[in-house]
């Protein structure tokens, strides 16, 4: 129904013009687009040099690659770039989507693209125009109002959660920007607004506990705010009250060095993009003690700690949600050093499963099973794999300790299997230069200590203890394996220590990113035991050994993209 409804769209006369000159509000990568412009094309993982070649025969047959393109998030980055080669290549690229796709035929018509591309297209229309004859114009103000209509028509198709939020937004935006659109801008006000009550709850949270796409909303958000200001329209105070809830979440969930926490297939965000969020809110709201989306966060000094102290999304909520109970990441500074693996949905079908399993996550697990497990994809439907199996308690908190603050966390995903629950104990000192760790595994009444004897009749349950470390931390193991000396690239230096209780190791370990190339490789340290009684307690300390050398500036981290010739 979307490729009739885009062709019955493609057909109408429609004519209109713009109302103002628009004005840019998303931000591109000038390093991006310059690679656009020598022909390296790199989405979703996928690298294609071909300097003569269009940017719609990249990867036809690649959906996840071409839906990123569609969506036409690349013209930031050639506006970014903004010189004249930047301008012919992006006019190029606008104008035979409008020859190829315009007729309403082939892919990029889904409600969420065509709002993710007018809002591209209206905002770098200035950019689009320059030095082109009127002919062009009017070609690309009659595609403009011809997704309009379609978006009109088939936004309530879209599933709730960010897609709806990108078709709304979009229409929104249009129909303030375009002459004779203006009847869609009310119906799409009133359904967003809607949506701000029933996908944004209380607490500022979304149903998919993903920070990026939490972010991506809120920039949306501002984006609409704004342009209904301009137009001088009524400002629904579902809106403004969606942002309020929203910001102080996520200032929770960012890391001293300004990155968002990489939880649920989400990343650090586009650079710049939440600075910039956080500042149109206008909301002063720092975060208080306690749980925001489901994460928890220390702060002490330069350092950071955010873990996942809440059980994973559910239902259709999980397609892109990981097994990732009680995982931690820890920055000191401008340096991430303990991380998640990421999302690997970038780098194809293994990697995304592989990222969603619970060993790509600093946290424990038992015998390689994930707290949470991976349902198979629905052949009929072609669904993503969902999460099942989830853990039914997870408890978190904050709480002041004497030396600091800590999280205590716990969950039972492994009870039904081996009678055990996982708590974790983390707390942070005040200037932020050691955190102290204890992970046990406990069963909790008779029914436990069953399942546990049965576990236990072979040679006791295997566990392993993850953290997984940036890339950019420099990690080795003394003779005596008892100590890990971290060096962060700042010249900074931690050191891990256990009690004895494990065995303590180093591993290799990757770092799932987009906008790279392929996965970076990593390392993790390990702790591994095995539990052969009802209780088995580990603790463990990360403290700072030495601080950042005078010397060295500890510059912003640009973690730049991967060269490409």
């Amino acid at each position: 129904m979307h490729r009739v409804h885009a062709r019955r769209a493609a057909r109408t006369a429609a004519t209109t013009s713009f109302l103002f000159a628009p004005e840019p509000r998303t931000i591109g990568v000038i390093a991006r687009g310059q690679q656009l412009i020598v022909g390296n094309f790199l989405f979703s993982g996928l690298l294609v040099k071909a300097p003569n070649r269009s940017i719609w025969d990249i990867a036809p047959d690649n959906e996840t690659v071409e839906d990123e393109i569609q969506g036409c998030a690349w013209l930031d980055d050639l506006a970014a770039l903004g010189d004249e080669r930047a301008r012919e290549r992006a006019q190029s690229w606008v104008f035979e989507w409008i020859n190829r796709y315009g007729d309403g035929r082939g892919s990029g018509w889904t409600p969420d693209l065509v709002g993710r591309r007018l809002i591209r297209w209206i905002n770098h229309s200035q950019f689009l125009l320059h030095r082109q004859e009127q002919t062009a114009a009017d070609r690309l103000l009659q595609s403009l109002a011809q997704q309009t209509l379609f978006l009109s028509r088939r936004w309530k198709t879209t599933a709730p959660g960010l897609r709806r939020f990108e078709a709304l937004s979009g229409m929104i935006y249009a129909g303030l920007s375009l002459d004779g659109m203006e009847h869609h801008v009310d119906r799409a006000v009133s359904a967003l607004a809607h949506d701000c009550d029933t996908q944004i709850d209380a607490e500022g949270a979304i149903a998919t506990r993903n920070p990026e796409e939490l972010l991506e909303i809120l920039s949306l958000l501002h984006w609409t705010i704004q342009s209904l200001a301009d137009a001088g329209h009524k400002l629904p105070p579902q809106l403004i009250g969606a942002v309020e809830r929203i910001t102080p979440t996520l200032r929770a969930i960012r890391h001293a060095d300004g990155g968002l926490a990489r939880f649920h297939g989400g990343g650090r965000g586009i650079e710049g993009r939440l600075d910039a969020a956080l500042a149109a809110s206008g909301v002063k709201t720092l975060p208080e003690p306690r749980l925001y989306m489901g994460y928890a966060r220390l702060a002490g000094g330069r350092t950071s700690v955010i873990a996942d102290a809440a059980a994973p999304p559910s239902g259709q909520a999980s397609a892109d949600a990981h097994a990732s109970t009680l995982a931690f990441e820890l920055t000191s500074g401008r340096r991430p050093v303990i991380v998640n693996c990421g999302s690997g949905a970038r780098f194809g079908d293994a990697w995304r499963r592989a990222s969603r399993a619970t060993p790509s996550h600093s946290t424990m697990m038992i015998e390689g099973v994930s707290s949470s497990h991976l349902a198979a994809k629905d052949r009929l439907t072609g669904s993503s794999e969902l999460l099942t199996d989830l853990p039914t308690r997870v408890q978190g908190r904050v709480v002041d300790g004497e030396t600091g603050r800590k999280l205590e966390l716990s969950h039972n995903g492994y009870q039904p299997t081996h009678g055990l629950t996982h708590a974790r104990i983390l707390q942070l000192s005040v200037d932020g230069r050691a955190l102290e760790g204890e992970d046990l595994l406990t069963t909790l009444d008779p029914t436990d200590e069953a399942i546990c004897d049965k576990a236990l009749a072979i040679a006791g349950i295997p566990y392993v203890l993850r953290f997984h470390l940036h890339p950019d931390v420099d990690a080795s193991l003394d003779h005596s394996a008892t100590t890990v000396r971290l060096t962060l690239k700042s010249g900074e230096v931690w050191r891990f220590r256990h009690d004895g209780t494990a065995k303590l190791s180093l591993a290799p370990s990757i770092y799932l990113q987009n906008g790279r190339l392929k996965p970076l490789a990593a390392q993790q340290v390990v702790l591994s035991g095995h539990a052969i009684a009802y209780a088995t307690r580990v603790r463990w300390l990360l403290a700072k050994a030495q601080d950042t050398p005078n010397a060295v500036r500890d510059l912003v981290q640009t973690d730049p993209l991967d060269a490409v010739d």
